[in-house]
């Protein structure tokens, strides 16, 4: 117990959470080269509680099948023995269960469901990544960013469009995106903003967790964690980088037309002006996601011309296109 109230005490109150973000997000705005270091000790007791009150109770039960409930009934032992094995680097990444849920054309997915302290601490180290990149993500991107949502991405997609009169509209799947995504990549693409030893130690071991199933563990070389709640800030990142970044500032300034690019999470759209200019991205993108270990779905992709309702106004985008985003699965928190 005197172990438990030295560890609270000096401790920031829940209020202060916000406060302590927004300094590390107005640091990243304000020096937009700088390389973090020292992110981890941001992290304690009360942030982890306040990742789980985020964290939903009802889901279903990872590899060690304990609930929610149970969790909470030690929950402040239980958050600060995790709390000394994340700094410490005794934390163990358990493996995520994999389930399949059904998907509408019949066919099935397959989902990860992490425990619940691992999904607090992925909750916590997101938070607290995404003070960070929040400042670097382009406006382009909506997917699984506060204050965005596929809503917004299709109304943009839809306003760009009428204001271009129709035109060219390139939508793109990449194959199997979150099952392929390179760890070497992504390193590299860390290495850029953050560099905090605690961070990196525990999102490799995320990455190398593993997966059961049906009694059996397997280890995978690629992909982000399975069902994980730091995988879409993964993604993100990993697509800022190969893609957003690369339209912005090498596509668009080599264009005879205008262009804009539109991205929730790994469904993207890019519209063009100009035919040719939509020819020449069709032609080069494939080998722009190759470089970096990704491919498009040839059955997936496709270029079409985009004309606007009779009139010039009314109908919506969505008749033509749809973001696929990843909604969250009863099984997953």
């Amino acid at each position: 117990m005197e172990l438990l109230e030295g560890k609270m005490k000096g401790t920031s109150s829940p209020d202060n959470i916000s406060t302590r973000l927004r300094k590390v997000a107005e640091q990243a705005k304000q020096a937009p080269d700088m390389v973090f270091t020292t992110l981890a000790h941001h992290i304690d007791v009360i942030l982890l509680k306040e990742a789980f009150h985020l964290t939903r109770k009802d889901a279903a039960s990872g590899v060690d099948q304990q609930t929610a409930a149970e969790y909470e009934e030690q929950l402040d032992n239980n958050l600060t023995s995790l709390l000394d094995r994340f700094k410490s680097g005794t934390y163990k990444a358990p493996p995520v269960k994999r389930v399949y849920i059904p998907k509408l054309n019949g066919a099935v997915r397959p989902i990860g469901v992490p425990t619940i302290e691992d999904k607090v601490l992925q909750r916590a180290v997101a938070m607290m990544l995404g003070a960070v990149y929040e400042q670097d993500f382009l406006t382009c991107s909506y997917g699984f960013r506060p204050g965005r949502s596929c809503h917004q991405a299709l109304e943009t997609l839809w306003r760009g469009i009428m204001g271009m009169g129709g035109r060219y509209v390139y939508e793109v799947d990449i194959r199997k995106f979150f099952d392929t995504l390179d760890h070497g990549h992504l390193r590299s693409f860390l290495d850029l903003r953050v560099r905090d030893g605690v961070i990196r130690r525990v999102i490799d071991k995320w990455l190398k967790a593993g997966v059961f199933e049906a009694g059996q563990l397997s280890y995978l070389d690629a992909g982000t964690p399975q069902g994980g709640v730091i995988s879409p800030l993964l993604a993100n990142i990993y697509l800022h980088e190969v893609l957003d970044k690369w339209f912005e500032h090498v596509v668009r300034p080599r264009m005879r037309g205008e262009a804009f690019l539109i991205r929730y999470a790994d469904d993207f759209v890019m519209v063009f002006s100009n035919e040719m200019d939509s020819r020449k991205v069709e032609e080069v993108l494939p080998k722009r996601l190759g470089r970096f270990g990704l491919a498009v779905h040839p059955e997936k992709t496709r270029l079409i011309r985009f004309l606007p309702p009779s009139g010039g106004s009314g109908g919506s985008v969505t008749s033509a296109i749809q973001f696929r985003p990843i909604g969250v699965h009863p099984l997953l928190g």
